[in-house]
């Protein structure tokens, strides 16, 4: 625990210092310099219009996709979810959460929109790329997203990844090295964008509470400014609380996805 406080700590500092994070491409000394290739946060699992659903998909209950026998990825189709491909969101966790936790997160809000839900699980504590660099957890999405994409129908023009506090950060990352795959990214609370060559032209809804002591207000705010820049159409929404997604905002956040 004390080493992921120091880790957050520093970030926070980072996050600040590095004003209106010079640029997305790591410019900005707080964002960690890796040796591995610029594409490796690319993920390569696309669906394909000759697949068709396996079988009847249980709805509204979570099913495990059998991808480890520990901390596996969970999928969620809404009851009320058409028999028409479904828009999909991949929900990433924050730091030393889990998959499970974000359905708390969602609540109802997955039943309200239709939106089918993926919840993977880091391999670690946190994802990959946040300590280290891009590797096992970019594998484990791919691998998600390829048995998603055999189990149920897809509306290629409706998928988004998203995420929470350290999930944010790397929904971020990822949208914008895959958005030719994510239509648009959803990121709470985040706290920087990690380095990353861009694919296509995503849209973001980014949101974060005034009054965050995990990873400041001011992080998101550099984000936004810094996307606005570069040219991409983001929905910033700032709350009057802490590191949190009230219910509002993440029923706001599906109702977007579908917009």
């Amino acid at each position: 625990m004390a080493d992921t406080r120091a880790r957050i700590n520093r970030r926070n500092f980072c996050t600040i210092a590095s004003g209106a994070l010079a640029s997305l491409a790591l410019s900005s000394a707080c964002l960690r310099r890796r040796s591995h290739l610029p594409d490796d946060g690319r993920l390569k699992a696309r669906p394909s219009a000759t697949n068709k659903p396996a079988g009847n998909i249980s709805r509204g209950e979570l099913i495990k996709l059998g991808l480890y026998r520990e901390r596996d990825a969970l999928l969620l189709v809404p009851k009320s979810a058409r028999d028409s491909p479904l828009p999909l969101l991949l929900f990433l966790h924050g730091a030393t959460q889990s998959a499970d936790d974000m359905f708390w997160y969602l609540d109802t809000a997955p039943e309200e929109t239709g939106v089918a839900i993926l919840a993977p699980n880091s391999r670690e504590t946190t994802w990959d790329a946040i300590t280290d660099g891009f590797g096992p957890d970019v594998e484990t999405l791919d691998r998600a997203l390829e048995r998603i994409f055999e189990m149920v129908p897809i509306d290629t023009a409706r998928m988004a990844i998203g995420g929470f506090s350290d999930g944010a950060t790397y929904a971020l990352s990822l949208g914008l090295m895959n958005g030719d795959l994510f239509k648009r990214v959803a990121a709470f609370s985040p706290g920087f964008v990690i380095d990353g060559v861009t694919q296509g032209k995503p849209r973001f809804f980014i949101s974060h509470g005034t009054r965050d002591r995990i990873l400041p207000f001011e992080g998101s705010r550099s984000i936004v400014s810094e996307l606005n820049a570069r040219g991409y159409e983001v929905t910033f929404r700032q709350f009057d609380g802490g590191h949190e997604i009230p219910a509002e905002v993440m029923r706001e956040g599906l109702r977007w996805l579908l917009s």
